[in-house]
């Protein structure tokens, strides 16, 4: 049986995905090398991803290197963040207007990431992934971008000699030798970070267009699938729980908030909830049936950990916390709890105070699901 973790994008919530890790870390023996042979990641989720499928040494250690990547970072690590920087943002998305939309130097973007890029350069070594693969640790690593010039979402992939290519509607599999710019396209969300050119195409954040997240995983050969997500919609009691209407029409971060969702959350939570149909179907049908039609269907387990509480609201109440350049221009857009946007700021709040909240619900929501996920493991 082989395991799959699934790490989906969210920005700043992508800090949740790390609490979850070290309480499967407390969880599983200390001897432990690797229990995902395959890891997927798709936009921010591509980071911690990557940062694990580079690790050569003990699980318990790739999570202490993971901590430290998000106990460093800060906002001004991710994007710049002076009023300066901020201005020619908006100068440059202006200034397009006269160029047919288009920008002479550079991918146009509200936000200048190139941070980001300087961060992650000195804690993801991806040389190391060739490692990993030939000891045998790590069957295939992907990370997903859409080309902005096919619409397609495309999962760069790079894995041992079992693992091809596919091609599905609107959507496929290409194998490639990782690099920082993979990383970088995949987590360039539309309108904030720039595009990233990969041979003749700009791609962008993974999140778009993706409408099967966990399609890469079982292309694969994944058996076994452990989902971490970024939304609490899964739990029954926020499907139920009265939702506050605002007393005014949608605020400019409000809209994007929405936005967002739609990008980093939808596509998961319908994948979910379509394996799991395909899941119930298939157990009844009869072993002797599947064994005479010699289908390609099979059932795949499934492990779901995501947030119990809502990290916008969450997010809302740590605005402060940010560089006052960024927090004055989130609030003028009302990405605030009472302008209604604060799921805006919930993925570009990285600061310490939120990312650290974000952390050990992770590690707490896990823990609560301690004897789920140590059987997953035992199978």
């Amino acid at each position: 049986m082989t395991n799959a973790l699934i790490l989906s994008g969210g920005g700043a919530r992508a800090a949740y995905q790390v609490g979850v890790l070290s309480a499967i870390n407390d969880l599983l023996p200390s001897t432990t090398r690797n229990p995902f042979p395959i890891i997927c990641g798709t936009s921010a989720g591509a980071i911690n991803a990557l940062a694990l499928a580079s690790h050569t040494g003990h699980f318990y250690e790739a999570v202490d290197d993971l901590n430290k990547i998000w106990t460093n970072l800060s906002t001004d690590k991710v994007f710049k963040t002076s009023w300066r920087d901020l201005m020619c943002g908006g100068g440059r998305l202006f200034m397009s207007l006269f160029n047919e939309g288009m920008s002479k130097k550079r991918s146009l973007a509200l936000l200048d990431n190139e941070p980001l890029r300087a961060f992650l350069k000195d804690y993801i070594d991806f040389d190391q992934l060739d490692v990993g693969l030939q000891r045998g640790d790590l069957k295939a690593v992907c990370t997903t971008a859409m080309n902005y010039s096919t619409g397609e979402s495309v999962s760069f992939f790079q894995g041992d000699k079992t693992v091809e290519g596919w091609r599905r509607y609107r959507r496929t599999g290409e194998p490639a030798k990782l690099t920082l710019d993979h990383l970088m396209a995949s987590a360039a969300i539309p309108g904030i970070f720039p595009a990233v050119k990969l041979g003749l195409d700009y791609f962008g954040d993974g999140a778009l267009r993706q409408v099967a997240p966990i399609s890469p995983a079982l292309h694969m050969g994944a058996d076994r699938i452990f989902v971490i997500g970024v939304s609490n919609n899964r739990d029954p009691l926020s499907r139920t729980k009265q939702v506050p209407r605002t007393k005014h029409s949608p605020s400019i971060a409000q809209v994007f908030g929405q936005l967002f969702n739609s990008a980093f959350i939808d596509g998961l939570e319908g994948d979910l909830e379509h394996l799991e149909r395909v899941n119930a179907l298939l157990k009844l049908i009869p072993d002797e049936v599947m064994e005479e039609q010699k289908t390609q269907l099979r059932p795949v387990d499934t492990i779901v950990i995501s947030p119990s509480k809502a990290l916008d609201k969450l997010a809302g109440r740590k605005i402060r916390h940010m560089p006052r350049s960024v927090r004055m221009f989130l609030r003028s857009a009302g990405a605030t709890n009472k302008g209604g946007g604060a799921a805006t700021t919930s993925y570009l709040l990285f600061e310490k105070p939120y990312l650290d909240e974000l952390m050990e619900l992770g590690y707490q929501d896990a823990m609560w699901e301690k004897d789920n996920i140590q059987a997953f493991f035992e199978v």
